[in-house]
């Protein structure tokens, strides 16, 4: 099986800062066609440049929560691209939670940024790799790439709706898989901690003690890079990972090996 992804077509959500910028390159660099897809369209333009003609290379700005941004999004990926072999829900958002306060809103605000989207868009992609790969009987249609993080597993209170919205999207991965799978699209998670993402570098700024305290209760004794990400979500969008679906694949250095719930879980 290859590792390539030269010559498909992705789009990365979440992709104007951290790991979904790093996927979104990587993806470029390695030959894929990528749509770039975040809500800061300035971000966009200051990482990637005015909007191309030409090339491997586009962005798309707008809110996913709404369904016309959404059908808009794949419109413009076709309209460049004519295509779409993979999609990786980048797109995400760390909330706090004071779990003892029945008018706090996190939680659902959680669900409506972090899972709600990834579902929709997932499911109106789905239905765009089914067209496309009509009357062909071998081969994958389509891969799907979920980001999660290790707290759907470890839990800190003023995490909660975070850790639900991601643990709900875990299992929105592998029931997604179970539905797709005779359609030949493969749906699987990356679930990160102990990785420089743009939520973890913005708590840093404002907490550097706790730059320490992750490093501590991280096996391999370091914060990975956002790139580090890249390789594993490659595999996952590629022919090497054909005969998986429905996976969380951990990559955090080692982190939930270890029992202790103090340190932050980014």
């Amino acid at each position: 099986m290859s590792f390539s992804i030269a010559g498909k077509t992705a789009i990365v959500t979440g992709s104007a800062y951290g790991i979904g910028l790093a996927i979104g390159r990587t993806f470029a660099a390695k030959g894929a066609n990528v749509m770039f897809v975040d809500m800061d369209e300035k971000a966009l333009v200051a990482e990637l440049g005015e909007q191309p003609e030409e090339g491997n290379i586009r962005y798309f700005a707008g809110d996913l929560r709404e369904r016309l941004t959404i059908a808009n999004l794949i419109s413009a990926t076709l309209d460049s691209f004519d295509q779409i072999d993979i999609l990786v829900n980048g797109a995400r958002q760390v909330t706090l939670t004071d779990p003892l306060d029945p008018d706090d809103d996190a939680v659902n605000a959680s669900l409506q940024q972090n899972l709600l989207p990834a579902l929709r868009l997932s499911q109106v992609v789905a239905r765009r790799m089914i067209k496309q790969s009509e009357g062909q009987t071998e081969g994958n249609a389509g891969t799907i790439v979920n980001l999660s993080s290790i707290a759907a597993r470890r839990t800190q209170a003023d995490l909660m709706a975070y850790s639900v919205a991601t643990a709900a999207l875990d299992q929105m991965t592998r029931s997604l898989a179970v539905a797709l799978a005779p359609h030949r699209i493969r749906v699987n998670g990356l679930a990160f901690g102990s990785v420089m993402s743009a939520s973890l570098l913005n708590v840093l700024k404002d907490n550097r003690e706790y730059r320490d305290r992750i490093e501590a209760f991280t096996p391999m004794g370091r914060i990975a890079a956002a790139a580090e990400v890249t390789e594993a979500a490659q595999f996952l969008a590629s022919d090497a990972s054909g005969f998986m679906t429905g996976q969380i694949l951990t990559l955090d250095g080692g982190r939930t090996l270890l029992d202790p719930v103090a340190a932050p879980a980014h």
